[in-house]
């Protein structure tokens, strides 16, 4: 008898530690994840971001546009930069990914902190982190975000359309795609805001332009569309360009929406979000206040940088983003 008590709370303790061990490998995403394992990781990232932004303004943009790119196709786990194999498509090559650029700057970035601590940390935690990084460069908020990511190892190029909306896409169909990553009407809204910086090419909005003019447009907007996509049919590897927001073009900030109820939204999903009766009071409430639009921005972002990521022993550390390790 007393043989079976002692193995009975042998089992227990073993299961026990087992369980430990588990909780030990896979922690999920958290707050400072490599403090032990890789310290200076999130500043090193922090000041690549900055150097590279001094000699670059542009790659703020794509922080931004990657983390969106990435995290809303599925999971948040830097599938975005693979190459293209033979076997798969890239999902930078995709239509959805048109004019995002700059990922060769993401490797300066990981070179950086491989030089530091070579294998520790993820492609998927360095997008996000320049992200992070990339919005308070732009004049954003700070938003401390959580790490941990692991890097998936195929591309989601065949799944891609099915995730990210496209700028024509109803607004009902853009609601839909981020509620079911947990992302509410305000969040949607707030998310558009980073429509405020940047540019968009004329091939995305030519076509409120030719062969007339959308009667949506503000008539005082449109001599400046016109004057910067003059062709119906855009070369799209001409440098051919609106400015999104352009009274303050490299700042995140509420002007946005200030835009789109003056009707000067370039694309038809700005259109759209002011004067739909579920995003306008939102858009309204932003305009007046960039305290709620970075307050809800942040959110939004967060949900977005923790959706579905690979953590634990799934997926790897790239030992170079652009490539999965057994191709390196």
């Amino acid at each position: 008898m007393g043989a079976k008590v002692l193995f009975f709370f042998a089992l227990l303790s073993f299961s026990a530690v087992s369980a430990f061990a588990q909780d030990e490998e896979d922690q999920g995403l958290v707050m400072n994840f490599y403090k032990d394992s890789c310290p200076q990781a999130e500043d090193i990232i922090k000041e690549q971001v900055k150097l590279l932004y001094k000699r670059h303004k542009n790659t703020a943009f794509s922080w931004l546009r990657n983390i969106f790119h990435d995290c809303a196709v599925q999971s948040c786990d830097a599938s975005l930069l693979l190459d293209s194999t033979r076997r798969s498509l890239s999902e930078k090559e995709t239509d959805r990914s048109f004019g995002l650029r700059n990922f060769r700057y993401i490797e300066t970035i990981k070179e950086a902190v491989e030089r530091e601590c070579p294998g520790v940390v993820s492609c998927a935690d360095i997008l996000v982190l320049s992200a992070r990084e990339g919005i308070v460069s732009l004049g954003g908020p700070y938003i401390p975000l959580k790490t941990g990511r692991r890097d998936g190892r195929r591309s989601r190029a065949d799944v891609v359309e099915e995730y990210l909306p496209d700028h024509n896409e109803t607004i009902s169909g853009v609601l839909d795609r981020f509620a079911a990553m947990g992302i509410d009407t305000p969040g949607v809204v707030a998310l558009l805001g980073a429509h405020s910086v940047g540019r968009t090419h004329c091939v995305k909005l030519v076509h409120r332009l030719y062969p007339e003019v959308d009667p949506a447009l503000n008539p005082d907007h449109v001599p400046h569309m016109l004057h910067k996509c003059p062709d119906q049919i855009p070369d799209p590897k001409a440098v051919q360009y609106v400015r999104n927001d352009r009274g303050t073009p490299m700042v995140l900030d509420n002007n946005y929406y200030r835009n789109i109820l003056d009707n000067k939204g370039l694309l038809i999903v700005d259109h759209q979000l002011a004067y739909d009766k579920r995003t306008r009071p939102y858009v309204k409430k932003m305009a007046k206040s960039q305290d709620y639009f970075f307050k809800e921005f942040s959110r939004a972002i967060t949900l977005l940088s923790e959706n579905n990521p690979l953590t634990g022993s799934k997926g790897e550390i790239r030992k170079q983003c652009n490539l999965s390790n057994k191709l390196h």
